[in-house]
């Protein structure tokens, strides 16, 4: 699971190991971990999760839900005052890129990199030759704060050459996605806490960039 999620940011060399095909290779075990580690921005979250629940291995299964996506472990794992330990924390209000929305000449650039830097949910369309078509509703930015706009489709990677990070897709499944490729299929159980969590940390944000709530706008059903 972690691999799946952590595999597109680590392909464009953003965070993680040199070697990204080093990260499907071996899925367990002691170099998974090694390579694990290397994800500056995850691994310190995945330790806090796990030290807050009694989690003795911070790859456990349940605890990487909980930061990817999220899960009821959150909820005894942070100060929601501050922000949980949960990837759309990074995103919006870790990392510098909301705090440059209000620079017109890094606006789209920055908004660009928030809308692929989370993990987005979509519902497929259609899915073939390794490519998935999904309609998600991407960030906008209306000057003062960041919401959801309206359902729109895209195209997003399913695998790499003969790897394939999931099992077949078929219309009408939700899937998580992150910088374009397609991470996991989601649960019913799964869809609600992503889209609550994220929910919680885009209004975080937008009160620190002095904006409204941002999950404002028509639901995709």
């Amino acid at each position: 699971m972690f691999a799946r999620y952590a595999f597109a940011p680590n392909q464009l060399g953003y965070c993680g190991p040199a070697d990204a095909g080093a990260l499907l290779e071996g899925r367990t075990g002691v170099r998974f971990r090694a390579l694990a580690k290397q994800f500056e921005g995850a691994w310190p979250q995945l330790r806090v999760i796990a030290d807050a629940t009694g989690t003795s291995d911070p790859l456990d299964r349940e605890v990487v839900e909980a930061y990817w996506v999220g899960n009821r472990l959150l909820d005894r794992a942070g100060a929601s005052d501050d922000g949980l330990p949960h990837h759309s924390f990074q995103v919006f209000c870790h990392y510098p890129w909301a705090g440059l929305l209000h620079d017109e000449r890094r606006t789209e650039h920055a908004l660009q990199v928030l809308d692929q830097c989370r993990i987005r949910w979509g519902k497929v369309i259609s899915a073939a030759g390794g490519r998935v078509v999904v309609e998600s509703r991407p960030l906008v930015w209306d000057g003062t704060s960041l919401a959801l706009g309206l359902p729109g489709r895209d195209t997003a990677t399913l695998g790499l050459g003969s790897v394939e990070l999931i099992e077949p897709l078929h219309p009408g499944d939700w899937v998580s996605l992150h910088w374009g490729w397609v991470c996991d299929r989601l649960s019913p159980a799964q869809l609600v806490a992503l889209r609550h969590y994220s929910a919680y940390h885009l209004e975080l944000v937008n009160q620190r960039l002095g904006g409204r709530a941002g999950m404002s706008g028509p639901s995709i059903p």
